[in-house]
């Protein structure tokens, strides 16, 4: 908590306590929220019944088995009796004889967020005064004058007093609905536990972090309020932080899906640096999108890195290939023996795999872009079996299940049918090298985990991965089937998933055989782009008409440029919705520049760009808006144009 924030508190403290009346504010659940010394004092309550969090019931017990109210007969009744008194939140005032004889007087008010506030005012004096009126009011008329004049001061010093209360109520109730609005709002769950691990303070917003998890936690164990599963990763941060070491980490939680950043702040008592810990600051949030965008980012950058470190080799590795090709067919055509027949054909194909190895490289090395449209996943998995059918050896069968999932999601659908079928090819030669002659079963299992993930499990009969093979086998080159493997399979399936912000898995089953597990962000697919009139700017007219019949297909009207000067007269026209350039026109202005120009003069209709164009290239790199890469399809440019204007 900031240092501000412990000074407003200590000075409250210090202002409640030095009211005379004993003061206590409950919250909606009958947790204590403030008490103070006065309160402590009148009833002589223990330092753990006046700790923030501390429930109303057992300080009711307390003063039952201390003798408060005198002898009574069932304490659970008294005790339950007196609880759902306060539930009900009725102002009240009360007047009562404590067992020591003295006399006070109760005032509870109810609070606006629930919960009340309770004044306690020792009235013994004023009681005893009135006693001695009534006993010698014949005798002493003039001292009953007196006393009443005093009882009038007195009166009127506790009015007073109990105007400034009702200012200080009103004051903390108001700093208290802030407090509390502005925890709510923030979008992450923040809360405080004491050193036992229970917690003193919390907005409600853990479900929305951690789904399923309670948003009531006043008084719960940091173990129950998590569970099992996040408590157990965040558990050994809790130590250090009981030990002074401020963290700042993150996990993914299983159960949900969910990537999550967690803060630990040591609570230093008084916020001095020396001071004894009284507890723990936490404030955890969602970041799984921001981790699927920074994996994706990753591999791109690895990529990158890989094409420049292996572009000059392939292509040097390439020429030395044509050399060897070359001289093969000459060999080939000269009079030789069978054996040397042989040699020959069997270098042949030598070469023929290195060609189809560099081009795999080329694949996972070089530059790949994600075209990302509205897929409906029954209809991928039925193209998906399509395919995969007649790759499937006698005897191996192919099962799809699919659970839910029947609303369009945004994905690269050639690119995970690609992977899938990769997948289910790397599942037949395993079933295939176990021997089993009675062939085997592939089973492929697609269901969205929460509302996070999407996931394709594979699983096969075959004998399941070995410990190396767990180990290594999403790493490139490695192969468990010697001369006749790339080792590149399960790499490139990895290689895509990070592309699209997901992550791969390998395991063995429960009962032996292989499990691939792939997850991609589950992506909604975004309602389409209510018509409205579009400019196309492009200069080749065979691309122009393209992109103009698809937009009418979606229900657009569509004006048409070729150049940044022909679409100047057209981009003032009453009614336009969308502008959609290419990068390169003729003329003497590229597509940015055109609507770079048009912005800063106060185009206010959505604007996006098209190329052809690699993403390196300057042109493209430094876009004012967002690019869609060609060529596309119908369905590309649906959900480009649904993702990009609001």
């Amino acid at each position: 908590m900031p240092r501000k924030t412990n000074d407003t508190l200590a000075l409250t403290q210090a202002g409640l306590n030095l009211i005379q009346q004993a003061l206590s504010i409950y919250d909606s659940d009958l947790k204590l929220v403030v008490g103070n010394r006065q309160f402590q004092d009148m009833f002589h309550l223990p330092d753990d019944l006046m700790t923030p969090g501390a429930p109303f019931s057992d300080t009711v017990r307390w003063l039952v088995d201390h003798g408060e109210y005198g002898e009574v007969l069932d304490p659970d009744g008294f005790v339950q009796s007196r609880v759902e008194q306060a539930l009900a939140f009725e102002a009240h005032y009360v007047e009562r004889t404590r067992a020591n004889g003295h006399i006070v007087s109760i005032e509870g008010s109810p609070l606006p967020q629930g919960g009340w506030v309770a004044v306690y005012t020792d009235i013994t004096p004023i009681k005893r005064q009135e006693a001695l009126l009534r006993a010698r009011s014949e005798d002493l008329a003039d001292q009953v004058l007196t006393h009443s004049e005093e009882l009038a001061q007195t009166n009127r010093a506790l009015a007073a007093a109990n105007a400034q209360l009702e200012e200080t109520k009103r004051q903390l109730t108001e700093m208290e609905s802030r407090t509390r609005l502005t925890a709510e709002m923030m979008p992450a769950h923040i809360a405080r536990i004491d050193t036992d691990q229970y917690y003193t303070f919390s907005n409600r917003r853990l479900g929305s972090v951690i789904p399923g998890r309670p948003s009531n936690l006043l008084g719960l164990h940091a173990s129950e309020a998590l569970g099992d599963e996040a408590y157990g990763r965040i558990s050994p941060y809790f130590q250090r932080a009981f030990a002074g070491e401020p963290s700042v980490f993150e996990f993914t939680h299983e159960g949900s899906g969910r990537r999550i950043r967690v803060a630990l702040t040591p609570d230093l008592e008084q916020g001095d640096e020396g001071g004894e810990i009284t507890g723990v600051y936490i404030l955890s949030m969602d970041v799984t999108e921001e981790a699927q965008a920074r994996a994706a980012l990753n591999q791109t950058r690895k990529r990158e890195l890989a094409a420049q470190m292996t572009n000059g080799m392939a292509h040097d590795f390439s020429n030395l290939l044509t050399i060897i090709l070359g001289l093969q067919s000459r060999l080939s055509g000269m009079e030789l023996g069978e054996d040397a027949r042989d040699l020959v054909d069997a270098t042949h194909a030598a070469v023929r795999r290195g060609g189809t190895l560099l081009d795999r490289i080329a694949s996972i090395s070089g530059h790949s872009e994600m075209r990302f449209e509205a897929t409906d996943v029954p209809d991928l998995l039925r193209g998906l079996e399509a395919l995969a059918g007649p790759t499937l050896p006698e005897g191996i069968a192919l099962d799809i299940t699919l659970e839910g999932l029947d609303e369009p999601l945004l994905m690269d659908a050639g690119s995970v049918q690609d992977a899938l079928l990769n997948l289910i090819i790397n599942a037949t030669h395993a079933i295939g090298a176990a021997g089993t002659g009675g062939g085997g079963t592939i089973w492929l299992t697609v269901r969205a985990i929460r509302e996070t993930w999407i996931e394709f499990r594979v699983t096969d009969t075959g004998p399941g991965f070995s410990p190396e093979a767990l180990e290594h086998a999403l790493d490139p080159f490695f192969t468990t089937k010697g001369g006749d493997g790339s080792g590149l399979g399960l790499a490139m399936v990895y290689d895509q998933a990070k592309l699209a912000g997901g992550q791969v898995k390998i395991m063995n089953g429960d009962c032996g055989g292989a499990v691939v597990s792939m997850r991609l962000p589950l992506r909604p697919a975004q309602t389409p782009m209510a018509p409205r009139l579009v400019l196309l700017v492009e200069d080749n007219p065979d691309i122009r008409e393209a992109v103009r019949e698809m937009l009418i297909s979606l229900g657009h009207q569509v004006v048409e440029a070729s150049s940044a000067e022909e679409a100047e007269a057209l981009v003032d026209l009453e009614g336009l919705g969308l502008v959609l350039s290419d990068i390169v026109l003729e003329g003497d202005e590229t597509g940015p520049e055109f609507l770079s120009r048009q912005l800063a003069g106060g185009l206010t209709v959505p604007a996006l760009l098209m190329t052809s164009l690699p993403p390196d290239d300057a042109r493209r790199a430094t876009a004012p808006v967002p690019v869609l890469p060609k060529p596309f399809t119908q369905a590309e440019l649906c959900a480009f144009l649904s993702q990009e204007v609001s």
